[in-house]
């Protein structure tokens, strides 16, 4: 029998599946199961059956399974995830943050509660790095950068030193950031974009360097 704490996975779909393979290396928690929407259930990841629907967390909390992850992805939309984890808190879980055994961190970096840290990451010192974040595989985040909660850094992202990032923001796959930018709430950075200037408007921005699309585009 497993001594090792156990935790539940809340939902079921890719991400759920590098989130299960960062857990397998690390081995530091037992994954009991995935919970996920109910036509979802029977279906096996990566060896770990989806158990449960989203109605019944509390049903879990009490059956003794004290730890989960949110491990639905997020994809320029951090609504649902903000929701999972929001209720998930008020349950009582705790969201043990996850960093993968192949991501390259200076010992003076913070992370937040529920955030996870994939395979190939490097982080530099004086990092901060909110709750429920995800740091996708590759990015590069240097020194003193700020992020904030329910931040998705997506693959390949490069951040130059000093870049704040403000809650519930998504920085597109392949896209740079320069040095001492801002970057506030709410908004999108589209794929492979540059960003040379701050963004302070709620927004979707795009391009080389980047520019923000017209409202309904």
């Amino acid at each position: 029998m497993s001594c090792k704490p156990g935790i539940v996975l809340v939902g079921g779909g890719g991400h759920c599946k590098v989130v299960i393979s960062i857990l397998k290396d690390i081995d530091l928690f037992s994954i009991k199961g995935i919970s996920d929407i109910p036509q979802n259930m029977g279906k096996i990841i990566l060896g770990f059956e989806i158990k449960w629907n989203d109605d019944e967390l509390e049903v879990i909390f009490e059956n003794g399974i004290k730890n989960c992850l949110i491990t639905l992805g997020s994809i320029g939309n951090p609504i649902k995830r903000i929701e999972l984890f929001e209720r998930v808190k008020i349950i009582g879980f705790n969201l043990p943050y996850i960093i993968s055994n192949r991501a390259v961190l200076s010992n003076c970096v913070k992370v937040g509660e529920g955030t996870v840290i994939m395979p190939g990451v490097i982080i530099k010192s004086g990092v901060k790095i909110g709750k429920n974040c995800i740091i996708n595989t590759g990015s590069i985040i240097e020194h003193d950068c700020i992020i904030g909660d329910h931040v998705h850094i997506a693959p390949g992202v490069t951040l130059n030193n000093d870049v704040k990032i403000m809650d519930r923001s998504h920085v597109g796959t392949g896209s740079t950031i320069i040095q001492n930018i801002i970057i506030e709430r709410d908004i999108v950075i589209g794929a492979g974009s540059l960003v040379i200037n701050d963004l302070y408007e709620k927004g979707t921005y795009v391009g080389v360097p980047c520019n923000k699309l017209d409202d309904g585009v």
